[in-house]
């Protein structure tokens, strides 16, 4: 394996991504690039490429915020690839008010972030009416941009790191409405280079794991197949279903279970082969 682990993220550097990315891969012990991406399909693409100058070890992806649910698009990307979730953690969310140096509050005409952003930093916005809100690609990317733009009227919301990275002032923290606020992330790996992770990125033993399947377009199929899962033994912690792409009202449904020992986890998973039409193992890991 290379001395440097090479990790793709969605969004820019300083986002809460780049953030939870560092403390995930933290327990490896070796130096870290963050690869930044445009978009998440652009993160499966470099995932997946094989040519040695591009290719990268794995990309940290959010899969769940604990005020906004789901990001649904992560489910169907990682189950349409050959990867596997490695392991998963959790990044308590603060927005921070970030302009250029020496620009004070009352300077300010206008801020932006991403839309998520501004809707989890609504009393704030709303106690400070004479701000233009403006939504932006992205959290850090919004204090990229003030930076480069040495936009002396206008501050970006978005994590502390966004500051540190682009050399800007913090003006205000924790802006977001809710103190439990939670992202919980996922590190994501091609099939054949998770034995090239640092052993300590990969837990000895394993308690969750991640699961896709589908069942006939019939009366009691979910029911039955959730059944099936309870009489295993295991712990289902989420479900969530999503759209088969272009086969309308047919639904893949995810579910996440935790377990004790890992012959409960393969009674689960062939109870679900036998009563399914499709099973897929995203992932099995130690839960966060």
């Amino acid at each position: 394996m290379e001395s440097k682990l090479r990790i793709a993220i969605q969004g820019e550097l300083g986002s809460n991504s780049h953030m939870a990315a560092l403390e995930l891969l933290a327990a490896s012990g070796v130096p870290v690039e963050i690869v930044p991406c445009a978009v998440s399909a652009i993160v499966f693409e470099r995932l997946m490429e094989t040519d040695g100058a591009r290719a990268i070890d794995g990309a940290v992806l959010p899969i769940e915020n604990s005020l906004h649910g789901a990001v649904a698009e992560h489910y169907d990307l990682i189950a349409a690839n050959r990867v596997r979730i490695v392991s998963e953690s959790f990044l308590r969310i603060r927005f921070n008010l970030i302009a250029m140096p020496g620009v004070q509050i009352g300077d300010l005409k206008r801020v932006m972030s991403h839309p998520v952003a501004l809707s989890q930093c609504r009393r704030y916005l709303a106690a400070h009416p004479s701000l233009e809100v403006i939504p932006f690609y992205d959290t850090a990317g919004s204090v990229k941009h003030v930076m480069e733009m040495q936009l002396r009227d206008t501050a970006g919301i978005a994590p502390e790191l966004a500051a540190r990275q682009y050399g800007g002032e913090i003006l205000a923290r924790d802006l977001e409405d809710h103190a439990a606020n939670f992202t919980r992330f996922h590190l994501v790996c091609r099939e054949d280079r998770v034995a090239t992770l640092p052993a300590g990125l990969i837990p000895e033993k394993v308690s969750k794991m991640t699961v896709a399947f589908t069942v006939e377009h019939r009366p009691g199929t979910l029911v039955e197949a959730l059944q099936l899962l309870s009489s295993a033994g295991v712990d289902l912690t989420r479900i969530e279903s999503r759209p088969v792409p272009g086969q309308p009202w047919e639904y893949v449904f995810y579910v996440e279970f935790r377990f004790t020992d890992v012959a409960m986890a393969e009674t689960a998973l062939s109870s679900l082969a036998s009563h399914c039409h499709m099973v897929k193992e995203l992932g099995r890991f130690l839960a966060a």
